[in-house]
């Protein structure tokens, strides 16, 4: 760990001498690993163009036309991967083997393998962006920081370094009960799964994985757009929908009902 001196000055009784006392300080996590770009500024404003203009009905009929272009911004967003082995003790109530009642206790022990699991990092971007961008990128594609030189804003991890470890074995344990649930307990229903899980091998690495951050203007309304740097197909992103559109189909849908329920009267 490393130690920051600040100086304070301490009226010594005694000596009269200053003090320097001596804080240490937790740093920040870098990322060591970056991710190039594969898709460059003017794939990504195609991507976006076609996007717009395949959002469906309830859209507005001008948006892709009257949509403005603002900004469009590199960023590499920040996330630790991982591999990992688990041995994982359970217990929990399943409807296998119930006999006359509804559940049946049940537990047991899985070892359970993680490789190249990313654990966002970022405050850049939402959960639900992370999500969708997420199966866009080739983990393999790695360059060391100082081989990529473009103008991409990278992220600095948003916890210390201490705390990384706790997050990550987090991760491990909420992974783990998803992963006991889909394959390893009896029965399809499960209630009251708990888990204790311990690590034999916990290897991590701080990724930067690359994305495209789009802000466009829409009568006079701003939204934004995510864009994966390494898949101009995989995208995320806000859009008005139209009132009278929506209205409309209302409307429609209540005409219909009125309809059948006089004819069903008349008849």
């Amino acid at each position: 760990m490393s130690y920051d001196v600040a100086k304070r000055a301490a009226a010594c009784a005694f000596c009269g001498s200053v003090l320097e006392v001596e804080h240490p300080v937790d740093p920040l996590e870098q990322a060591r690993v970056l991710l190039p770009f594969t898709v460059d500024s003017a794939v990504a404003r195609q991507a976006f163009s076609t996007w717009l203009g395949s959002l469906g009905w309830f859209r507005p009929g001008d948006l892709r036309a009257d949509a403005r272009l603002e900004t469009i911004r590199p960023l590499r967003w920040v996330g630790w991967v991982f591999d990992a082995r688990a041995d994982v003790c359970w217990a929990a109530d399943t409807d296998a083997d119930t006999r006359r009642s509804d559940w049946a206790p049940h537990s047991g022990r899985a070892e359970l393998v993680y490789d190249g699991v990313v654990v966002p990092a970022t405050r850049g971007l939402t959960r639900e962006e992370v999500a969708v961008l997420l199966p866009s990128y080739d983990l393999a594609s790695v360059a060391e920081a100082a081989d990529l030189v473009d103008d991409a804003t990278v992220e600095q991890f948003d916890v210390p370094r201490s705390a990384a470890r706790a997050r990550l074995v987090e991760a491990v344990e909420r992974l783990a009960l998803k992963r006991l649930e889909g394959r390893h307990l009896p029965g399809r229903r499960v209630r009251n799964l708990k888990a204790a899980t311990v690590l034999r091998g916990l290897e991590a690495r701080r990724f930067a994985l690359p994305a495209w951050v789009l802000a466009y203007r829409y009568k006079d309304q701003l939204y934004r757009t995510v864009l994966s740097g390494q898949d101009a197909t995989c995208l995320k992103g806000e859009a008005p929908y139209s009132a009278a559109r929506i209205a409309a189909v209302v409307g429609g849908g209540v005409a219909l009902v009125v309809l059948l329920t006089l004819l069903g009267i008349l008849l």
